[in-house]
């Protein structure tokens, strides 16, 4: 018998509850702030924020300004057009103080600006946008900080000025290298380098990144500034066998930017700089790799950031130690690894941030998050994480994680953590191996103090589609998330939902035909959805 009913004994529904719903997109008003998220031909997406106060005065720590934004959580995009009026804020005026609204008044401009172009809006820039009054027309955008204005902020809290130094080797177009070995010490500079519209060949080329700084970490991580090897400006690089060794600071492995992309296969990356991981892509670059042995002591194997890119890995393994903040994936992008190993040693093994995705394909992957990652005590130990951060590095959206065949472990915390986002979890017949004393899945809010959205309305919201897996373990979801769980095509989940009595803001479990739900305790969720006439159910509440 199919029913709708709320299911209690040990399934408790908690019945009559008003859902709550999360914030709706607000009014357009005359102007908006935006952080730039991304950058598609004429098309900007922005991450909008409203505009904090005392932004032109410096931080606690020397050398950094305060972030200019409080982001929302929404999102915009729009078109640019050769009639808007495009602007950038003089030295020395900040924003104007006391304005603190997501919109203002058109008349809360900066003292002076100086005119710009399309081209000075990039990933990170903030803005300010005046609409027409009433309209949905925008009459002016002021670059307030970013893209190198004047009114940018140093170091993190701003966008970073696009900044990819120079090449020790700058690679020629139809150029092969075969054998012998590449090397930079210097600051700023790659030691092999593809730019712009060639096509280039290595072919057991040994490099080395062993000195040399980057001047700017947010420049080496979106834009590869000082990596061992940079292709960028639609450049194709062909990588066979050979090694990368990066030990610098700001040093990344082996970089796609900028369009370009780079094929790689049988290559050992070795990367020990801060701030640095092993192969990566950012601001739309692509990168294919086969085979690869890659490992990486501070920032993830697989890695991506701001303005993300595709990767596809096939094979190899993948391994990061050393730092609670190297998974082995990390993705601002649409990545999907096939028939790899990935191991996180020290740290939670995959995270996917906002609008992007990780996809695997039978991968043997395991996890071992080891304590707090940042300054709060409050911080979920996790092995899996799908989260929006709200840094400007990926665009609010849904975060998606995919998983087929193969076996995923988590040696400590929960087995999937979300918050600060929409998301989707699929799992079709994966092993899974969970910590003791964890969760399978928790969805919740955080306590803000990492930037993550705002304490007490910075919950997840999940869709946990299993297909043909077994699922054991514990699931919990606080007062401001919700969760969509579908167990179809002869899934069984084993465990309790919410068994500390919290109701969900939302909370439906779907039982398709064939499938099985073995309760282990008693389980408060919002609304249930399949045949619920075997034995061990009871309706102990009726229907609103």
């Amino acid at each position: 018998m199919k029913k709708s009913k709320r299911l209690l004994t040990s399934l408790i529904v908690t019945a009559c509850l008003a859902l709550t719903a999360f914030p709706a997109s607000a009014a357009s008003e005359d102007v908006i702030y935006g952080k730039v998220t991304k950058v598609d031909g004429k098309e900007v997406t922005i991450a909008i924020g409203t505009l904090n106060q005392n932004t032109g005065t410096p931080g606690e720590t020397p050398g950094e300004m305060p972030e200019m934004l409080t982001l929302t959580g929404e999102s915009s995009t729009f078109t640019l057009t050769d009639d808007m009026a495009i602007t950038k804020a003089s030295p020395g005026q900040p924003p104007e103080a006391g304005t603190t609204g997501g919109s203002a008044t058109a008349t809360e401009t900066s003292a002076t600006s100086s005119k710009a172009t399309a081209a000075d809006i990039v990933v990170g820039a903030v803005l300010k946008i005046t609409y027409t009054t009433g309209t949905d027309t925008i009459a002016s955008i002021e670059i307030m900080s970013g893209s190198g204005s004047p009114g940018a902020a140093p170091g993190g809290g701003g966008g970073a000025t696009v900044s990819t130094g120079t090449g020790a080797y700058l690679l020629a177009d139809g150029e092969s290298l075969s054998g012998g070995t590449y090397s930079s010490t210097n600051d700023d500079e790659n030691a092999l380098r593809a730019e712009g519209a060639i096509t280039a060949h290595l072919n057991g080329v040994t490099v080395e990144k062993t000195a040399g700084t980057a001047s700017s970490s947010d420049a080496s991580s979106f834009y590869g500034l000082n990596a061992a090897i940079l292709a960028l400006d639609n450049a194709i690089l062909n990588i066979a066998g050979g090694s990368v060794t990066a030990t610098a600071e700001g040093a990344n492995g082996v970089f796609a930017y900028n369009g370009a992309t780079i094929n790689i296969k049988d290559t050992t990356i070795n990367v020990t700089g801060g701030n640095a991981g092993g192969i990566e892509v950012a601001g739309g670059g692509n990168l294919y790799a086969s085979n690869l042995t890659v490992n990486s002591t501070v920032k993830a194997a697989i890695r991506s950031d701001r303005g993300g890119g595709t990767m596809v890995v096939d094979g190899g393994t993948y391994t990061t130690s050393g730092s609670t903040g190297a998974p082995a994936v990390y993705s601002t992008a649409d990545i999907t690894v096939n028939d790899a190993t990935l191991n996180a040693e020290t740290s939670e093994a995959i995270v996917v941030e906002g609008l992007n995705s990780v996809t695997l394909n039978n991968c043997t992957v395991s996890g071992n998050m080891t304590g707090s990652t940042g300054n709060s005590d409050a911080d979920n130990i996790h092995n899996v994480m799908l989260y929006q951060s709200m840094s400007g590095d990926a665009e609010v959206g849904n975060s998606s994680f995919e998983m087929t065949d193969g076996s995923l472990t988590a040696n400590s915390g929960d087995m999937f953590y979300v918050t600060n986002t929409e998301s989707q979890i699929a799992l079709s017949n994966v092993d899974l191996t969970l910590a003791a004393d964890s969760n399978l899945l928790t969805v919740a809010g955080n306590d803000g103090s990492r930037g993550w959205g705002t304490a007490g309305s910075n919950g997840g919201k999940c869709s946990l589609t299993a297909s043909k897996q077994t699922l054991t373990g514990d699931i919990a979801v606080d007062a401001i998330s919700t969760l969509d769980l579908i167990l179809q095509d002869s899934s069984t989940f084993t465990g309790s939902i919410n068994s500390d009595k919290t109701t969900a803001a939302t909370l439906k479990v779907t039982l398709e035909k064939g499938s099985s739900w073995k309760l282990t305790g008693d389980s408060y969720i919002t609304e249930f959805d399949g045949d619920a006439s075997g034995p061990g159910y009871k309706w102990l509440y009726p229907v609103c």
